[in-house]
């Protein structure tokens, strides 16, 4: 990723996380990632799998902002408890599809079982809003894809980017 720092929110999407019954290591390694990357984390949290708590939290974050990304990990499967997806379609203004597309293609040359993966991504304001998998091995995984292109769509958000050509080799 490039130099373009960024502020970011990690929400963790976990019944037993919320309840404190497990620990969250999947928000821990999106974290980690993105403060490696020069990313400044400002906002992170674990809320049940519940859809309204989930769109809640997403308005409120983005609604402050402050805030450019915000990645959330977790419900993002075939459970009946799974509502991520259905919670962030409901505050987006704008689907983006490329990022999910992404992922789940570069999953899938580690996995089949990444053909479950309902994330989506979008946009409300300007902030972009990403579902990761709950695992931290799938985290890693789905950042790796889109790192690199953060820095572009954040600055495309707040109206400071350029063209989107692709760089000469």
């Amino acid at each position: 990723m490039k130099n373009s720092a960024f502020n970011a929110g990690v929400l963790t999407v976990s019944d037993k996380g919320w309840r404190g019954e497990r620990q969250d290591r999947s928000g821990d390694v999106i974290r980690e990632i993105l403060s490696s990357a020069g990313a400044a984390i400002i906002n992170y949290d674990i809320v049940p799998d519940e859809r309204e708590v989930i769109a809640d939290r997403l308005v409120r974050w983005v609604d402050k902002g402050n805030i450019d990304v915000i990645f959330t990990t977790g419900g993002t499967g075939l459970s009946p408890r799974d509502v991520t997806p259905e919670a962030t379609l409901e505050v987006i203004d704008r689907v983006v599809p490329g990022f999910a597309e992404a992922m789940r293609a570069f999953s899938l040359t580690k996995t089949p079982m990444a053909v479950l993966s309902r994330a989506v991504a979008g946009t409300r304001g300007k902030c972009l809003i990403i579902n990761l998998p709950g695992s931290p091995r799938a985290v890693r995984e789905c950042l790796e894809p889109v790192l690199d292109v953060l820095p572009h769509a954040v600055e495309t958000l707040r109206g400071e980017g350029g063209e989107c050509a692709a760089p000469e080799r």
